[in-house]
């Protein structure tokens, strides 16, 4: 069993209540738009991170994180990459590759809209986005994913709403 941080978004911007929502977590993964390195170490202090560039991050971050993560966990095989799309309208390219060869989940960030849910059409892929953690953007709220992966399965999902009091 592994315990994963889900987190898109920050834009520069890490909330202090993450080192608490993560704590227990054995990775944490971030769907891209870090906004500086500063934010990747922040979260290293906390468990080992896994990250794809987003679009606003620059040449540091790009260096150290790739465009898309392709990996497995736990025998979970995932795909992470900043913008992907929604179930059925996913970009152009990276279209073909998900309906050749779609994992059993995909996640991206950039839309600061939190989505959880099943792509009936490729196999019942799950699609997270755990919307966007930092405090740039038209979002509403400022959300994480918090989940466990037991023998590639997903398990217990929780969606953290930051700002809730």
């Amino acid at each position: 069993m592994i315990k994963i941080g889900l987190i898109s978004d920050t834009h520069n911007y890490l909330d202090p209540q993450v080192f608490e929502y993560f704590e227990d977590c054995d990775e944490i993964w971030h769907a891209g738009d870090f906004g500086t390195l500063k934010v990747a170490d922040e979260l290293k202090k906390i468990a080992p991170v896994v990250g794809v560039y987003g679009n606003i991050d620059g040449e540091d971050i790009r260096k150290e994180y790739p465009l898309h993560q392709r990996f497995e966990r736990e025998g979970l095989d995932v795909w992470m990459t900043h913008i992907g799309g929604i179930p059925g309208r996913y970009c152009i390219p990276i279209r073909r590759e998900m309906e050749e060869n779609p994992p059993e989940l995909f996640i991206c960030g950039h839309s600061h809209i939190l989505r959880i849910s099943r792509d009936q059409d490729l196999n019942k892929m799950l699609y997270m986005n755990p919307g966007a953690a930092g405090r740039q953007g038209f979002h509403k709220h400022r959300t994480l994913v918090r989940f466990e992966i037991v023998e590639g399965s997903i398990h217990n999902v929780e969606v953290i709403n930051l700002d809730m009091d």
